[in-house]
């Protein structure tokens, strides 16, 4: 083993199981978003530093994107994130685009991290925007996606909350306890910490960003009122359409949630975890009014977030959600019962995947028990022997491997025959 060349720290090899898994969420973000009508895309895994540059904010930039000079002297980097892709891609062709969007994405991006539990430095991300809107409307049904999502995959509102809050009436409040405009961005940072750093620690920061004891004191009251989006007529809009998209159970209002990154700009989201031995922030998102023109375009509002895959699946393993997710085998097994009827197995086999159903063939002459002991370990329904009895007879047997029943079928009826049994027997 010590011979074995290790992969690249913070990457992950992906084994049969674990695709599996991979490719239900996949399929379930896929369901989540084509319900609301949003249709996917995706852009390059490489950009130049200059489009995060311009409002992801100088942590990401400087401290978590893998950075490098191509041939050219170029600064590039693999992308930290897509919601800059996806604003200088709309930027590009904004004149012949039909707004609003309604555009979604899964795919991989890379951030220079300690790769922990949920968390490595490569990781793939679901991303779904609408662009084009400036309505809370449009920030709910963002979140109706959410939940459409979580309901897919079986994690109830008792499970996941989604969590948001609005950038203009925090700012109207910091305004309210006299803290200057010019330091707002490094107080919505703050906020940000609330949950990630201690109490005296979130204190020490606070002086830091230069608040008095009167306005830390204020601060804290204020992110404690969680009556406080009433006082929004953004957020009671949204709250409204909310409840109309019967996701309101999801939906909560919470003042310390408020994001990290530069660009947000109005409503913003994420969805957590609530029990305490999982608690953790499961994806994040919200309104960039700005982005667009910030990369060069025209202003134009948008809406969207991104969720990454590592995170959900401690979740969807913590509530055992994914155990019976298992990698997919083709529901068909064919046999070879011997040297002599291997061909004619084989023909079988290619009549079978010319019907279009899915058929995988042992790949030499093994004692039966074998074979069939095989079509088990990889999930087969039916297995198939083609021996020297049913060659003469013009006859198939059919085992279901399920309950051990064996079928004979007439040789001339087998595909029809092997439909019905697959069909009787779909899986849950």
């Amino acid at each position: 083993m010590s011979n074995i060349i290790p992969s690249v720290k913070g990457t992950r090899d992906f084994y049969p199981e674990d695709k599996a898994i991979h490719t239900w969420m996949y399929s379930k973000m896929r369901l989540a978003s084509e319900r609301f009508g949003y249709v996917e895309y995706d852009g390059p895994f490489l950009e130049t530093i200059d489009l995060y540059a311009a409002k992801s904010g100088e942590e990401l930039v400087k401290e978590q994107s893998y950075v490098f000079k191509d041939r050219g002297g170029d600064l590039i980097t693999l992308r930290p994130e897509l919601t800059p892709t996806l604003s200088r891609m709309i930027a590009q062709r904004q004149k012949q685009l039909t707004f609003p969007l309604r555009w979604w994405s899964f795919g991989p991006f890379w951030r220079y991290e300690r790769p922990q539990k949920g968390r490595s430095r490569e990781f793939f991300q679901w991303n779904v925007d609408i662009i084009g809107v400036d309505s809370p409307e449009a920030d709910a049904e963002i979140c109706a996606v959410i939940a459409s999502f979580f309901d897919s995959v079986g994690l109830t509102s008792q499970i996941v909350k989604v969590m948001v809050n609005d950038r203009e009436l925090m700012d109207s409040q910091l305004e309210r306890l006299n803290i200057k405009s010019d330091v707002r961005q490094e107080v919505f940072k703050l906020i940000d910490r609330k949950d990630k750093l201690s109490p005296s620690d979130w204190e020490a920061y606070a002086e830091e960003v230069g608040l008095d004891s009167t306005q830390i004191d204020g601060l804290q009251t204020l992110l404690m009122n969680t009556n406080l989006w009433k006082e929004s007529e953004n957020l009671t809009v949204f709250m409204d359409a909310v409840d109309a998209l019967g996701v309101s159970d999801y939906v909560h209002y919470a003042p310390y949630i408020i994001r990290g990154l530069d660009y947000y700009t109005g409503i913003v989201y994420e969805a957590w975890a609530i029990d305490e031995d999982v608690r953790r922030s499961i994806l994040g998102g919200g309104r960039y009014n700005n982005l667009v023109s910030d990369v060069g375009g025209e202003p134009i509002p948008a809406t969207g977030f991104a969720m990454g895959d590592m995170v959900i699946k401690v979740v969807l393993s913590k509530y055992a959600l994914v155990d019976k997710v298992s990698p997919f085998s083709a529901p068909i097994f064919m046999t070879i019962f011997d040297e002599e009827h291997k061909i004619a197995a084989l023909s079988l086999s290619t009549e079978l995947r010319n019907a279009g159903l899915e058929v995988v063939c042992y790949p030499e002459t093994a004692k039966l028990p074998k074979q069939l002991k095989y079509a088990d370990r990889i999930n087969a329904r039916l297995a198939i022997i083609l021996g020297p009895d049913e060659v003469s007879s013009e006859q198939v047997t059919v085992k279901d491997l399920s309950n051990r029943e064996q079928y004979v079928i007439k040789r001339q009826e087998v595909v029809a025959e092997i439909q019905r049994l697959l069909d009787r027997n779909l899986p849950s």
